[in-house]
This record gives structure tokens, C-alpha cells and sequence, in this order.
């Protein structure tokens, strides 16, 4: 936890002078941390000019003002780090809108000035904006008044994504979610099944905005793969419900791969807490039953090491251990996903004539090839489908067809 601090800090280029765990055996109703902690830092405080001080908790207004007038610096919590964080990474509208929204809602039972050590020189309103800008000083029937607004505007830009979305069932292609916990590796292994160009780097946070790609599986079926923000142990209230949109597509794919960090020491700990999320936002029967867990950076571990995590994964049926960085086990979980996505499809036999070129894309695109052969005049396929789309293909059934 220490560790995930400090990278969070790190994260937007803070230089980290100390960094304690401190053990509390009770915590103070008016400064969180007892007598003897506070004072105990004041003198170090004092003597190297600390700018701001950052505890990984939540603490509430008061106790915010009062270890500022005790220390005499600025003192934010975990939940104005990730905000802080957020507003630095977002690129779209959408996301700009909802930082935007999750700090004034953070910042509206606290009328203090918590961010004048990040202040930043450009333009705009809100927190996103510079110094002499009016946020650190609006009072609450302000802050209301740019809630509603900037509520206002996220509708009109949900309805935006919706429409996008209708257009997407109209052909429609599959969704297939990444989720995870921060700098799981998520945006890697993206870009790798990809080859897009989303901002991936080794620190908390990286991606905030919701991308999305059209990707072929390897049986021929083409998804649209959407990379998703990290989640985080303790993920602030504000931003689970500003960031809601965000995760629409997680709500809405029909296969999520939660992407795990395999190699980190607090594994299980990240996995519970994304699990809790996903529960959160309704998906326990997913969590519980068809969440498929892609093992990724397999590759930082030494080859006895990784021999064991594959034997491993064999009495595991939704584990694909992976390396989104070479490649490794990648085309596994691919079939992996083809499999979860075609479950509940039905298998037919299909013979189109060679010369009907259009036909075979689309089956390609909408069905499940399990076999092919060509012959001269016509082509005949063994392919799952959805209900749905048995009707486009009837003329080309040759006979019968099974459950699978």
C-alpha cells in the first residue's frame, strides 16, 4: 500500500521526500493522526519546506484544515491525489466533464484552498483551470450551479455514446472489455491485439479515457475491444459515480477479461477490489461465473517459474496465464474470448457458391468458423451463430443443426 502510494504521488511528478507507514491505534475525530505523530513531523516538515502532504486515507474537512494550520502546508487526502491525477491524464471531452464533475462534488463539503500547490497556467474553469481561476473559491451555491451544468453537458455527451452504441448493435459487433486494476497492463496487451498507438507507460493510471478498436479473433469474427480506466483499492465514492459513463462499456460487453498484474506481490489483494467494483456495478453473476483472467507479465518471471503457472492454469479453465509485452499465451486467451462469445450459438453446416463473396464476409464477420473446405463451385463451412442472425444465412443451410 505504501508502495501504491508513492507511485501514485509519482504519478504526477511530485519529488517524494518521505514516505512512513504510521500504525494508529485509534483515529482523532479533529486531525485523523494523534499528538505525538503530528508533532513528530512538524520539525521535518519545517526544515526541508515540504509543499504539500499526502496521507492515503479520506479524510474529512476538518481534519484537512486542521493539520494545514498545524503543519502550515497544504494536506490532501488519497481521494484529491486521484483527482489530481485524473484531471492531468484526461484527453476526451467526456472525461475532462467527468473530473470535472468528481472534484466539485469532492470539493463542495470543503471550501478550502487544497490545490494551490498544483496549480496549473492555462486556462478554463473548475479545477482544470489556472491560477486566479474561481474553483478553490467558489462557494456552494456556485459549485451547484456548475454541477448542474457540467451534469448537463455529460447528458448530452452520454447520448452522444449511446447513439454510437446503437450504430455499433445495427452491425453489430461484439464488445469485448479489459478491465483491471491500475498498470495491470491493460492498454499493453490493447495495443498489442490492436496495433493501436493508446497511451500505455509503467505508472498508475495511464489510461483514462475510454478507447475502442475493431480486432478480428482468430477464427475470423471481428469484436470491437474497449480498454477501460483502472480500478484502485478504496476508489473514492465521487469517482465510482462520475466515472460511471465511462464504464458503460463494461456494463454492456459481452465477454470482460479482467487483465491481472500476475507478477505483483499484492495480486489477490487488486483482484478483490476490482471484483468488488465490477460487483458494484452489478456484474456479480459475471465475477462469479464468466470473468475471464488474463495472468499478464508472465513474462518477469523466470522460466521454472512460469512452466509452474502454466501447469497451474490447466486445473483453471477461465486463468490464461500471458505476456502482453511478447506476445506469450495471447493467442489462447484470444480463443478463449472466441469461445466465451460463441457459447450460446448454435453450429450449422453453410455451403455458399465461391462467387458470393459478400455472404462469406459477413458469415465471417458475424459467425464462428470451425472448419472450411473450398471446393470448385462452392465453399462449405461448419459455423456457430447467434440466434439472431440464423435467418440472413437460411438459403445457404445444407441440413439440420445441433446444439452445442
Amino acid at each position: 500500500m505504501l508502495e501504491e502510494a508513492t507511485a501514485l504521488v509519482k504519478a504526477i511528478s511530485l519529488n517524494v521526500l518521505k514516505s512512513d507507514l504510521i500504525p494508529l491505534r485509534t483515529i482523532k475525530a479533529a486531525t485523523f493522526l494523534g499528538k505525538g505523530v503530528i508533532d513528530s513531523y512538524q520539525s521535518f516538515i519545517q526544515e526541508h519546506q515540504i509543499s504539500v502532504v499526502i496521507l492515503s486515507c479520506r479524510l474529512s474537512p476538518l481534519q484537512q484544515r486542521n493539520l494545514e494550520k498545524i503543519w502550515q502546508t497544504k494536506v490532501i487526502d488519497k481521494t484529491a491525489l486521484i483527482l489530481e491525477i485524473f484531471g492531468q491524464r484526461a484527453r476526451t471531452k467526456e472525461g475532462s466533464l467527468q473530473v470535472e464533475l468528481a472534484h466539485l462534488m469532492y470539493a463542495r463539503s470543503r471550501l478550502v484552498r487544497s490545490w494551490t500547490h498544483l496549480e496549473r497556467q492555462r486556462g478554463g474553469s473548475g479545477f482544470l483551470g489556472g491560477p486566479g481561476e474561481t474553483q478553490i473559491e467558489l462557494d456552494k451555491r456556485l459549485i451547484d450551479e456548475d454541477i448542474v451544468k457540467i451534469k448537463k453537458e455529460l447528458e448530452e455527451v452520454k447520448k452522444t455514446r449511446a447513439l454510437h452504441r446503437q450504430s455499433r448493435r445495427r452491425v453489430p459487433f461484439p464488445i469485448v472489455a479489459l478491465v483491471g486494476y491500475t498498470n495491470a497492463g491493460k492498454s499493453t496487451l490493447f495495443n498489442y491485439l490492436t496495433r493501436a498507438n493508446v497511451f500505455a507507460k509503467d505508472m498508475l493510471f495511464a489510461t483514462l479515457d475510454p478507447t475502442m478498436r475493431q480486432m478480428k479473433l482468430p477464427g475470423g469474427q471481428i469484436v470491437i475491444l474497449s480498454d477501460t480506466v483502472g480500478f484502485i483499492s478504496d476508489l473514492p465514492t465521487e469517482l465510482i459515480m462520475a466515472f460511471r459513463a465511462t464504464l458503460e462499456e463494461v456494463l454492456e460487453a459481452d465477454v470482460i477479461v479482467h487483465v491481472r498484474d500476475y507478477h505483483h506481490p499484492d495480486t489477490l489483494a487488486q483482484k478483490k477490489d476490482v471484483e468488488a467494483v465490477l460487483c458494484d456495478l452489478g456484474l456479480k453473476e459475471t465475477v462469479d461465473g464468466e470473468l475471464l483472467e488474463a495472468l499478464n507479465k508472465i513474462d518477469l518471471f523466470d522460466e521454472a517459474k512460469q512452466q509452474m503457472i502454466i501447469n497451474q492454469k490447466k486445473k483453471r479453465s477461465n486463468e490464461w496465464p500471458i505476456s502482453a509485452k511478447t506476445g506469450e499465451g495471447v493467442f489462447s486467451l484470444l480463443k478463449a474470448i472466441e469461445n466465451g462469445l460463441n457459447k450460446d450459438r448454435k453450429t450449422f453446416k453453410l455451403m455458399i457458391p465461391v462467387s458470393d463473396g459478400k455472404t462469406l464476409a459477413t458469415l465471417y464477420r458475424k459467425g464462428q468458423i470451425l472448419s472450411r473446405k473450398d471446393h470448385e463451385k462452392t465453399i462449405t463451412l461448419m459455423v456457430r451463430l447467434r440466434s439472431e442472425d440464423e435467418a440472413l444465412f437460411k438459403p445457404y443451410i445444407c441440413f439440420g443443426k445441433k446444439n452445442d
